[in-house]
This record gives structure tokens, sequence and C-alpha cells, in this order.
């Protein structure tokens, strides 16, 4: 364990997922804003953007967070960037590495069906992860007010999860417009009470 934060960086390729999948269409989103900042604007974004990783078994460095953002970075040619080292588990084996990342919300073992799979299953690399179509739905239905943003861990994924049960993933596909329409009614229903950031909308 690291009893305080260290600063340094890290080669992109050589970080390692915590999470199986992304959604692509957030992905190229991130890649857009990017695009869209001048250089200074870059520079200073870079100066101040921390990773959040740690150390596991063969001293791998591992995202826990911020996978998105690493991903659409990459695909836009960087190569580096400055990361937050909270915890050293190198000296863990791999059962107990996972283990704790689990315990402490780290990781997300889930497939783009948002089925559990085996920490074996994990991407090697970030351009190794899948894309899912749901997460993405999710991540547009907050901006577009659906549902508040929220510090439960992977608050996003459960409402994936909760849409993929709702939606089929063939309209996601075809029709993302029409699908954010249906996710927005989803949204309003006390079905989706209970899950993080739901907000009750007037009648």
């Amino acid at each position: 364990m690291i009893a305080e934060e260290q600063i340094t960086t890290a080669r992109l390729v050589d970080l390692a997922p915590t999470q199986i999948t992304v959604g692509l269409r957030e992905v190229n989103l991130k890649r857009l804003r990017w695009r869209e900042r001048s250089s200074c604007e870059a520079t200073n974004f870079l100066n101040k953007l921390r990773i959040p990783v740690v150390l596991g078994p063969n001293a791998r460095t591992y995202l826990i967070d911020r996978h998105h953002l690493t991903l659409a970075l990459y695909d836009e040619g960087l190569r580096e960037l400055n990361v937050s080292l909270i915890a050293d588990f190198s000296a863990f084996s791999l059962g107990e590495f996972w283990t704790t990342l689990e315990r402490q919300h780290w990781t997300h073992p889930f497939d783009s069906e948002g089925r559990q799979r085996c920490y074996q299953d994990m991407p090697e690399t970030i351009d190794d992860l899948e894309d899912d179509p749901f997460r993405s739905l999710a991540g547009a239905l907050k901006r577009a007010g659906g549902f508040a943003k929220d510090k439960t861990p992977f608050s996003e994924f459960k409402w994936s999860d909760f849409l993929r049960r709702r939606i089929g993933r063939e309209l996601v596909e075809r029709d993302f417009g029409r699908a954010l329409a249906k996710a927005m009614q989803l949204a309003q229903t006390t079905e989706a009470a209970a899950l993080p950031g739901w907000r009750r909308f007037p009648n």
C-alpha cells in the first residue's frame, strides 16, 4: 500500500484496464472535445490531469478510472500521461489483487452483454476494450438530464444494465436518437428509482 499518492508519467500502452468495456460513442465525443481545445488549453488540461492507477502483480500498472478519456487521448495520438499512483499491490497474487480491487469498487468485470466474466478475460491494453453501446446510451442519457451525476462507483454501468434489459441493442445501434428518447421515458419511471442519480420528474 502507498500512504500518499505519487504523481508520475506512464506510457498508455503499459496501462492495463480494470474493466472490459467502454462506450465508443463516449470515447469519440471526448476525442471531439479534445480537438476543440487550443494548444494552450490542451497543455493546461494535460498538466492538471492525473489518471488514477494502482500497481499490480509483476509491477503492472492498472487503470482504476478514466478509461474513456485515456482511450480517447490514446486514439488522438498521445502516448504518455500523468498518473496518480494511489496504491501498491505488486506483492499480491493475481487472485488477491482482483479481490482487493473488487472490494474497493475499482474493477468492473462485465462484458458488452452485461455478463460477468473471469478476470482472465480482462483486456490486456486500453485499445482492446470492447464497445458497449448501452454505456454510450447511459452517458447520453445523463447529459440529457435523464439522471444526475452520482458518486456511486460505476453508476453509468448500472444505468447501462437497466437500459439493456428494456431496449433492444439493434435499436441503439441503428437509431441512437430514438433509443435515447426511449431511455428518457424509462428514466422517468419508478422502475428506475433505485438507480444512482435517479431524479423525480414533474408530472
